[in-house]
């Protein structure tokens, strides 16, 4: 799923919020993420918001479900809100609902805002707000499944037994309305008291098998620490690591699962669009053993990796560093497109998603990620026994280009506006000391060791140089030694 956002807490006229602006305005021009849309595609955007939500459908055609009383969760602020959920128990099973916003009922094919969304790829998360792939006249407002109101939706049913494993799909057309929008925070202190009701104890508790079944797998599900900003009482700002709640694994394993059923649907309608991930290097695996045997993390023969992760603390030294270091297992993630007339149907490891352990399909985010939309019309058409459409046959063989242009693209972003909040958060504290943790370790030059070295606080992780080797894993001290705004750049020297 799109990542999580890097925030300002608050808008500020003061001299580091100017400078974290014009750095981020800077940094769109470098990688040239498009901010402003067609003035043809906002009109588009625009008479598509104005429509009634059963449009451009027959009546009758869309299902009415707005007697389901959804949910939506989301980091608090959100109002691109793609997915809304229903849980409820079906026997010694359960059966789970998922309402996606139906991009396709705004979207015409081959039009001008059309046009721009193949552009744009996927929306970018920024600092100082978004770049979304679609005007926000839609993503935030007529398409985005906002509480209280009417939306079109894809609307999946999926059955799952006592064991949490699906025994049966359906996807539809609809129209829902969400009771509440919910954050996390909400959830889980909702669940923590006590006081959550039956939905929210379904998502629970099915989310919870959806793990246990992962794990089985082989799948895994890293808790890489994420790096937040925030601003204190007297405005200045700071970072720092943000623990990351059950109910986001939860809610995450919801979508997971939606995708894995989708990617089945594909396969077997011998047209879609999966994501792909090669299996790791069984060298890479090793070396991933010999670094749990230097970071005294115990990690016996018989234990799955899978399992191993699930021991870990993101929050103690030695485990940070080896999930830093597991992420290098998950390279060469892309997508792969098939068709009546193209590439052949993809099997075994060119259909399965190594990290999932089981073929896996976008179909969740439509109104941040272009690939959903067309997956989506795809399952719709799987379901309903008709023939997929033809503009999205005609789309299929480009769009793991597009996306992995623009995914390239977006990256480049978030990597480059995280720097920025480094470099100005750390810039009046240059030649001050810090104790981290060493999280990576490169070849030595120039004499001297390199690597990588994780502050607590502030929660920065950055380059540091060393006369002596470094240890991966070790507490260290260093002290500050380069700053450069200008550059997103900051460098420590060990001391």
């Amino acid at each position: 799923m799109p990542g999580r956002p890097v925030r300002l807490p608050a808008p500020a006229d003061d001299a580091t919020s100017r400078a974290v602006t014009a750095g981020l305005d800077a940094l769109r021009a470098e990688v040239e993420l498009p901010v402003t849309y067609p003035a043809d595609a906002l009109a588009e955007a625009g008479s598509a918001a104005r429509r009634a939500p059963d449009a451009p459908h027959a009546p009758g055609e869309r299902a009415d479900r707005t007697d389901v009383p959804f949910v939506t969760i989301d980091p608090p602020g959100s109002t691109d809100l793609d997915q809304a959920v229903h849980v409820e128990r079906r026997g010694s099973g359960w059966r789970v609902r998922y309402a996606i916003a139906d991009v396709a009922a705004f979207v015409a094919p081959g039009g001008a805002l059309d046009g721009e969304t193949h552009r744009r790829g996927m929306t970018c998360y920024s600092p100082d707000g978004r770049v979304p792939l679609h005007p926000t006249v839609l993503s935030e407002g007529a398409a985005s499944l906002l509480a209280d109101e009417v939306r079109p939706a894809a609307l999946w049913s999926i059955d799952l037994d006592a064991d949490g494993e699906p025994v049966d799909v359906h996807v539809e057309r609809a129209l829902v309305r969400s009771r509440a929008q919910l954050s996390y925070e909400q959830v889980q202190e909702r669940l923590d008291a006590g006081t959550a009701d039956d939905l929210l104890r379904g998502l629970a508790d099915v989310g919870t098998l959806r793990e246990a079944r992962e794990r089985e797998r082989g799948g895994a599900s890293l808790d890489v620490p994420e790096q937040e900003v925030v601003r204190s009482d007297d405005g200045t700002f700071g970072l720092r690591f943000r623990a990351t709640l059950p109910v986001e694994g939860w809610n995450a394993q919801i979508s997971l699962l939606t995708g894995i059923v989708a990617a089945r649907l594909m396969l077997d309608a011998g047209a879609g669009v999966v994501r792909t991930l090669p299996p790791a290097d069984p060298k890479d695996v090793a070396r991933l053993r010999r670094t749990a045997t230097a970071l005294g993390i115990d990690w016996p023969d018989a234990l799955p990796y899978p399992d191993l992760l699930a021991r870990l603390d993101s929050h103690i030294g030695a485990h940070a560093a080896f999930l830093r270091e597991a992420t290098t297992l998950f390279r060469g993630a892309g997508y792969r497109a098939f068709g009546t007339d193209g590439p052949p149907v993809p099997a075994g490891d060119d259909a399965e998603h190594a990290a999932i352990r089981a073929p896996y399909a976008h179909v969740t985010a439509p109104l941040r990620r272009l690939v959903d939309r067309y997956g989506t019309e795809v399952c719709l058409a799987a379901v309903a026994g008709r023939d997929v459409p033809d503009w999205v046959l005609a789309a299929l063989p480009e769009l793991p280009g597009t996306m992995m242009r623009t995914g390239r693209r977006v990256s480049a972003f978030d990597r480059g506006a995280l720097d920025l909040v480094e470099a100005v958060v750390l810039e009046p504290r240059v030649g001050a000391t810090f104790t981290g943790v060493v999280v990576d370790t490169d070849e030595p030059r120039d004499g001297r060791a390199r690597g990588a070295v994780q502050l607590r606080d502030p929660a920065v992780v950055a380059p540091v140089t060393s006369d002596a080797a470094l240890a991966l894993g070790g507490s260290l001290d260093v002290r500050l030694d380069e700053v450069s705004v200008a550059h997103r750049r900051v460098m420590f020297v060990a001391v």
